[in-house]
Order: C-alpha cells, then sequence, then structure tokens
C-alpha cells in the first residue's frame, strides 16, 4: 500500500508543480536528515490520499488550502501554496479576493502578512 500511495501521491503532486521540482522535493529535502520521513509522509499522505479525494478540483483544493495557511499565519508555505495556485490556474484576483475574505476571521495583520509573502508572486501575474 505504502509504494501504491507515494506513487499517487507523486502523480497528483505533478499537477501542481513541475517534474523537476516534484524531483527536487524529493531529492533535496532539506530536512532529510533530521525527519528522512517528513516528507515521504506528506507526498503520501498529503497528496496521495487527501489531494487525490473526489470532489474538488485543484483550483478549489489550492484556494482551500491558501486559507487555511493564512489562518495559521505560516508564510514560507503561503507562498508554496500560491506558487500551486497560480499553476492549476487561479487568477491573481481570485488568490487575492479569497485572502481579503478571511480579514473578519483572521484579521488584517493576517491577512496583510499573507498579501506581502504572496505580493511577489501575483506582481508577475
Amino acid at each position: 500500500m505504502t509504494v501504491e500511495r507515494l506513487e499517487a501521491g507523486l502523480k497528483k503532486i505533478k499537477e501542481y508543480v513541475s517534474e523537476e521540482e516534484a524531483e527536487r522535493m524529493m531529492t533535496a529535502d532539506t530536512l532529510k536528515d533530521l525527519a528522512p520521513d517528513l516528507r515521504k509522509y506528506i507526498v503520501e499522505f498529503g497528496y496521495g490520499e487527501i489531494y487525490s479525494r473526489p470532489g474538488l478540483d485543484n483550483k478549489q483544493r489550492q484556494l482551500v488550502t491558501i486559507s487555511s495557511l493564512v489562518t495559521q499565519g505560516t508564510i514560507p508555505q503561503i507562498k508554496t501554496h500560491v506558487q500551486r495556485g497560480l499553476t492549476v490556474g487561479l487568477t491573481k484576483t481570485e488568490i487575492v479576493e479569497s485572502i481579503m475574505q478571511l480579514i473578519p476571521y483572521v484579521g488584517f495583520p493576517r491577512v496583510q502578512n499573507a498579501l506581502m509573502a504572496a505580493k511577489e508572486l501575483l506582481e508577475n501575474e
């Protein structure tokens, strides 16, 4: 089952990143020495199980993911998933408006920080 989940995860993640980026994620993992199984778990479970579920398309999944990361204030992951959102076809407006929608729920500071994190990626769109 583990090999199947890993393969399913790698297949799914390639819908969000290039082939080269997917390979880099698996081989150039900066946490490999400290936590060698973390990346495998992310790919197997995160992408092989969760991202592969039916019911949402890749754009919807990225909006949900970006929103969740904004609520947590996780800047590096926000940047990662804004890029993945653009890769799967989200527009700059969709990303900005989904983050702006969070103001009443998470407040101005988290929204402002998220938009600052996304700014460089979105300015090129």
